[in-house]
């Protein structure tokens, strides 16, 4: 990204920009919308355990390898990971409003918490802490690309962190997180996906995994057709097949995954589409499947909504189509892209 996000505001009617060239950055944007980058929800790199989880994670799908080491602490968990995602949600609204950021940020407990829909007991602020000794302690060996950058490295999905400050009952309430320069190119570059803020109503860890993959797949494509056997090398769950399979099946019969339904497809394969959506092989006309979008019609979309999500805008339109009917379209492209306009017109 080579635009200068600290331009001054001056003459503009514009309050200055109070953290320009900061050493760090302050999260104080309470309604940032949740998002997600996009390699960590391509492939496996927290732990779906509920224990501690002291294994080596080992890795390689299309030419990616990943190995993930713990320390003592174990693993960091799937659940862990929520203080990413508060941090990226803050430093991508940053970015949108064209305030500066950086790598560190100052994040008050409480909000962090309050974000991502957890307690706020003692018991919460201990558990916190707890998952940033596993963030900072478990190390990742990887060839994945970021922000346009394809190097093999080794690094922590944090830096380091601290409290800075404690309530005197010893509770933290502001703590400092310095990001690993990795997951930072991720931001900056926007390689990033807004979820549903029900993510993080979901328990059980699995669940939280399976929906990162079918936000990641479906922002693609009408729908996302699976295996059960890639589908557990992805999710990097620790489950024999089959009751890895059984688990999938309990998902579906409870089907509360945000925004996707499941479907069991011949094959031992898994179907995901937005709710709605998910049409067996209906053939043409009303009921028939939108095609993917073009590369060039992405970078199209891209380019008339710059620091928008745009699978997001994506799946907000096949959404918009699926409930106003399926009629026919002569073009998908056309019609998304008209879609966008829309949606920018309507809130710029």
């Amino acid at each position: 990204m080579t635009s200068d996000l600290s331009i001054s505001n001056a003459g503009r009617g514009l309050a200055p920009d109070r953290y320009r060239q900061a050493d760090f950055f302050v999260c104080d944007i309470f309604d940032a919308i949740p998002k997600d980058d996009l390699a960590t929800m391509e492939h496996p790199v927290f732990s779906l355990a509920t224990r501690p989880d002291r294994r080596v994670l080992s890795y390689a799908h299309n030419g990616v390898e990943i190995e993930v080491t713990p320390s003592v602490k174990g693993l960091a968990t799937i659940h862990d990971k929520d203080i990413l995602i508060f941090c990226i949600s803050q430093l991508m609204a940053a970015l949108n409003a064209g305030r500066a950021v950086s790598r560190t940020l100052q994040i008050k407990a409480h909000d962090l918490l309050v974000a991502t829909n957890r307690e706020t007991s003692g018991d919460a602020y201990r558990r916190l802490r707890e998952a940033f000794e596993r963030l900072a302690g478990t190390r990742i060996t990887t060839n994945l690309t970021t922000g346009g950058q394809e190097v093999t490295r080794g690094f922590g999905l944090i830096e380091s962190w601290e409290i800075v400050r404690k309530a005197r009952g010893g509770r933290m309430v502001s703590v400092s997180v310095t990001l690993s320069e990795w997951l930072f190119n991720a931001v900056v570059s926007k390689s990033v996906l807004t979820l549903s803020r029900d993510y993080f109503r979901l328990r059980k860890p699995l669940e939280r995994r399976i929906y990162e993959l079918a936000r990641k797949h479906c922002g693609r494509q009408a729908r996302w057709v699976v295996s059960v056997d890639l589908l557990l090398k992805k999710s990097g769950s620790a489950s024999p097949r089959r009751v890895f399979r059984k688990m999938l099946r309990d998902m579906i019969a409870a089907d509360h995954l945000p925004d996707y339904e499941m479907v069991e497809v011949p094959g031992d394969k898994i179907a995901f589409a937005l709710r709605g959506g998910l049409v067996e092989d209906a053939g043409p006309g009303l009921g028939a499947a939108l095609p993917p979008l073009r590369a060039e019609t992405l970078e199209e979309a891209r380019a008339l909504a710059p620091g928008w999500d745009v699978y997001g805008l994506e799946a907000d339109w096949r959404a918009y189509w699926a409930g106003s009917g399926r009629p026919r379209l002569r073009s998908a492209d056309k019609a998304f892209l008209g879609f966008v306009r829309a949606r920018i017109g309507a809130e710029g």
